[in-house]
């Protein structure tokens, strides 16, 4: 903690804390609730976070503060009222070890002529902020090097007059100066600066009656989520996140949990017993449980992280399909080959995700985006029956690991497979078609941005870069590019189905390439090019999925399942490297595994040129290259990018 006389003064702390050091300014008379301060200062996903009487920067924004604090009081602006609208944290995940924030009690400003007060301190919320229940709170001395991590304040100290807040006035020169402030929103929490003993007064007993401990806890459950998650795991896993935090547990950690529990579910599905499918349904849904719990830890305890938000998408990922691979070798041990089903549920589970990825990058920065289809399902969330009932027929992931858990536990793998395929499909037609509509009734101009992430999202490949070149030099024609990539994937799947020759399959992927170059020949600005990914994926998971199904080779389709979740999981990786801000893949990674297309061609011909053992050897050699390649580029990148913490406020049921 620094105390300093005036913006001056506060300029000449500033500098002598390490640059990288978040800081923050904090009034002495601010009054409210602490987990107030918690929102404005202790959440890494904002270059700049404010309350009334309260600042906090992040290392990028700190050259703009260092000016802000020199700038002539005339030039500063009126100080914020309060707290403008912003939208709670909802699904980011957390980072392990997140600096600790230290809101200190600090002084007015004498330029600004603040009149001074000196309230009791664990009134005003002068109290360490922490992010994690249980943390230790920061001395007097938390701004001094060698102190450990935190926020290093900057208070600015007593000076004479009356006045406006420091903080609320660098806050307004920050945005000012272009730097975003993030102003939460506190509904009932209170956070005020009085500028008189009867406003103190006043402010002090709104805050005394409302809890904010009770109000942390509702937070820390999404705002938007499934009918089963709501009302079967969100009223008591919010105490476990609870529990957690107090316990110096990070969300990581929780996530880490999650994964190992499902892990032992699908060991106890591969038994192939009635005990062991009985135990792996309740293990599933203890994990899923361990899976809500990491996002509420994260959202209770204000720590946020692309890295986190990352492992908690894929390793939900890998639970499920771990679990699917579980049943199918339960299921073999019973004497039923259920592996064809397996890979089936993965393919068409991925799918879907895929839709959501493209509809949503698309959309992510449209302008005029409007449509009929749109106004009509707002209209329907005004009935509340309505909401709940669409939420559940899309199988979000809360419905579906419940589904699944009963299924194993109740009926046999067969089943299970037979019902979540039918399930997921109903899903899958419901929500495409949705949003077919809504990009056919809205006029809405598509940016650059949404444009090279569908690109980035199609996985183009050395061939279809080819073609792309060529046909983008002779000109695309009046075909829109998703006909040309609907064209190309039929006229694959036929080959594969209906071939007379083993060569057939190869002359459909070089179709199937022709047209995927022609479809991406284009900015992807068009209102259904969003539907050029899913349709890629969809040709070359069903690739090989039909192939593997087709040779009848011992050990192909569980061969097929490894090449297919290798495969998924780069196009996982690429969609949250490009939701955290820092693009897709490198285009080395890219070319390397061939791209989409590439993958084709190299499938149907190992298909036409070995048979029996020799098809699974080659699908089993090209999974395991592909993993090794595209899993060390992806833990290099996660560990060591150093990317910034997800802004993600979809809440969204996955």
């Amino acid at each position: 903690m620094r105390t300093a006389t005036g913006a001056a003064g506060a300029a000449g702390e500033l500098a002598a804390v390490p640059a990288a050091e978040r800081v923050a300014v904090v009034d002495p008379r601010f009054t409210g609730h602490v987990h107030a301060l918690r929102l404005a200062l202790t959440d890494p996903r904002f270059p700049a976070g404010a309350v009334p009487g309260a600042l906090a920067v992040q290392a990028e924004a700190r050259p703009a503060l260092a000016l802000a604090l020199t700038e002539p009081p005339a030039t500063g602006g009126p100080a914020p009222a309060g707290a403008g609208p912003a939208a709670r944290p909802e699904t980011s995940r957390p980072v392990e070890g997140a600096d600790t924030a230290v809101p200190a009690a600090g002084r007015p400003s004498a330029e600004l002529g603040v009149k001074p007060a000196v309230p009791d301190a664990a009134e005003a919320g002068a109290v360490p902020a922490t992010p994690a229940e249980g943390a230790a709170p920061a001395g007097p001395a938390a701004g001094r090097p060698g102190d450990g991590p935190g926020v290093k304040p900057v208070t600015p100290a007593e000076g004479p007059g009356g006045g406006e807040s420091l903080a609320d006035v660098l806050a307004a020169r920050l945005e000012a100066a272009g730097v975003p402030v993030h102003r939460p929103e506190l509904g009932v929490l209170v956070a005020a600066v009085p500028g008189d003993e009867e406003t103190r007064a006043k402010t002090l007993a709104e805050t005394a009656a409302v809890d904010d401990e009770a109000v942390r806890l509702r937070a820390a459950v999404k705002s938007r989520d499934g009918f089963f998650t709501t009302f079967c795991v969100s009223p008591y896993s919010r105490y476990i996140a609870r529990w957690c935090a107090r316990r110096g547990l990070t969300p990581n950690q929780v996530t880490t949990a999650s994964l190992l529990t499902a892990l032992i579910a699908a060991g106890c599905a591969a038994t192939g017993t009635r005990t062991g499918f009985v135990a792996a349904g309740v293990l599933l849904i203890a994990s899923f449980v361990l899976d809500c719990t990491d996002g509420q830890l994260a959202r209770y305890s204000l720590q946020y992280s692309t890295l986190g938000a990352w492992l908690d998408a894929t390793f939900d990922r890998a639970k499920e399909y771990a679990y699917y691979a579980g049943l199918a070798l339960g299921a073999a041990r019973g004497g039923d080959d259920v592996w064809a089903l397996a890979l089936g549920a993965m393919v068409l589970q991925t799918c879907r995700h895929v839709v959501d990825f493209a509809f949503n990058e698309a959309n992510h920065d449209a302008t005029a985006n409007t449509s009929p289809t749109a106004a009509l399902s707002g209209r329907l969330d005004s009935v509340g029956w309505t909401v709940w009932a669409r939420r559940m027929i899309i199988l979000p992931i809360g419905e579906r690991w419940a589904l699944i858990a009963l299924l194993t536990a109740l009926t046999t793998p067969r089943v299970t497979f037979v019902v979540l395929l039918i399930g997921c499909a109903f899903a899958a037609c419901y929500t495409t078609a949705g949003r077919v509509l809504r990009s056919l009734t809205r006029k809405a101009k598509r940016t650059d941005r949404a444009a090279q992430a569908l690109a980035d999202l199609a996985d183009s490949g050395p061939v279809a870069e080819t073609v792309a070149l060529t046909a983008g030099r002779r000109g695309a024609g009046a075909v829109t590019a998703p006909v040309l990539a609907l064209a190309g994937t039929g006229a694959l799947l036929v080959t594969l189905w209906w071939h007379t020759s083993p060569w057939l399959p190869v002359l459909g992927a070089v179709a199937y390439a022709i047209f995927a170059g022609g479809a991406v020949a284009r900015p992807l600005k068009g209102p259904l090019d969003w539907l050029i990914p899913p349709v890629f994926r969809a040709a070359e998971y069903l690739t090989v999925l039909v192939l593997a199904a087709r040779s009848a080779a011992p050990g192909a389709l569980p061969a097929a399942f490894g090449l297919v979740a290798a495969v998924a999981y780069h196009h996982y990786d690429t969609v949250y490297r490009i939701r955290g801000g820092t693009g897709a893949p490198p285009h080395w990674l890219v070319r390397a595994i061939g791209g989409h297309e590439g993958r084709v061609l190299a499938v149907t011909a190992a298909a036409s040129l070995w048979h029996g053992r020799g098809f699974t050897i080659a699908l089993t050699v090209l999974a395991a290259a592909i993993a090794l390649v595209v899993l060390s580029e992806s833990i290099r990148f996660w560990v060591s990018s150093g990317a910034p913490a997800v802004h993600d406020e979809t809440g969204e049921p996955a």
